[in-house]
């Protein structure tokens, strides 16, 4: 969960920069989320959304509020490698 959040903002980022082709950043964002949940659901049933998450686990009558914290944190750490991923290798001023 922790690469492909990465590699989600990664891709996040890239096109929306300010020297990407305008008006591709909509379709590419949305390709790639479909990308993560095809690639990640079947290996750790992944949320994207913590939120969403959150509000299954309060409901659940299963062991689930006691994973809860890697579906808050695993997001969190994937996006920042990804942040300084593209901020040191990527970025160019």
């Amino acid at each position: 969960m922790i690469v492909v959040t990465a590699i989600f903002l990664i891709v996040i980022m890239g096109v929306t920069d300010r020297r990407a082709p305008v008006g591709f950043a909509p379709i590419s964002i949305g390709l790639a989320l479909t990308l993560t949940h095809l690639i990640s659901i079947p290996i750790t049933t992944t949320s994207v959304n913590p939120a969403g998450s959150t509000g299954v686990a309060l409901f659940a009558e299963t062991a689930a509020w006691s994973q809860l914290w890697l579906f808050w944190v695993a997001p969190i750490v994937g996006g920042t490698i990804g942040a300084l991923i593209y901020k040191t290798l990527l970025e160019k001023n």
